[in-house]
């Protein structure tokens, strides 16, 4: 089981779970064609967005096996959200997580996504206990690949059109660390 103690603050951002009041900020980027892209579900309306936010507010902790905590990266300095991360809880047996994220482009390439990863990984390691966690791309996504080969993450997989993605045979890297690497 896992309740973070929120916020939880990074040199520049706050971690913390989502409430209504970031519908316009989430929708600023969950709109975005080219952020979409590499994600399972199409640039949102403002309704859809506001009905995946409804889903995120009741996802702020993990409880049990299949459970997903969403959580909202704001900037410290002006309160503007700017990420969206992820953690799953893939296997309470096995002890496995899963990460995701997903940053507005107007934020990228300034380490935001890694200083985010990098919290949402010590919460998976230190205070869920898992052993492992990975995280999956789209193979043409390099953004995603390069960010988790710096969390220190291996390429364990490619794997080649292992499922139609919007239409398309598509193609899936899987990164992976133990904990006793992350350490």
């Amino acid at each position: 089981m896992l309740k973070p103690q929120y916020p939880i603050e990074t040199a520049r951002l706050l971690l913390r779970p989502y409430t209504m009041n970031d519908l316009d900020g989430l929708y600023g980027f969950h709109s975005r064609p080219d952020v979409a892209r590499y994600l399972p579900w199409e640039a949102r309306t403002r309704e859809e967005t506001e009905a995946a936010l409804k889903t995120k507010i009741g996802q702020a902790e993990l409880n049990e096996q299949n459970d997903v905590l969403c959580i909202a990266a704001e900037l410290r300095d002006t309160g503007a959200l700017v990420g969206d991360m992820y953690l799953f809880w893939r296997s309470k047996e096995h002890r496995q997580g899963e990460i995701g994220f997903a940053f507005h482009p107007d934020h990228h390439g300034r380490g935001l996504a890694a200083e985010a990863s990098r919290e949402i990984m010590r919460l998976g390691f230190e205070e869920l206990g898992l052993h492992r966690i990975y995280g999956r791309c789209d193979a043409r996504n390099s953004a995603s690949a390069k960010l988790m080969e710096r969390l220190g993450m291996r390429q364990e997989a490619h794997l080649v059109e292992n499922e139609i993605f919007k239409g398309e045979w598509g193609e899936e890297l899987v990164f992976a660390i133990l904990r006793r690497e992350w350490r």
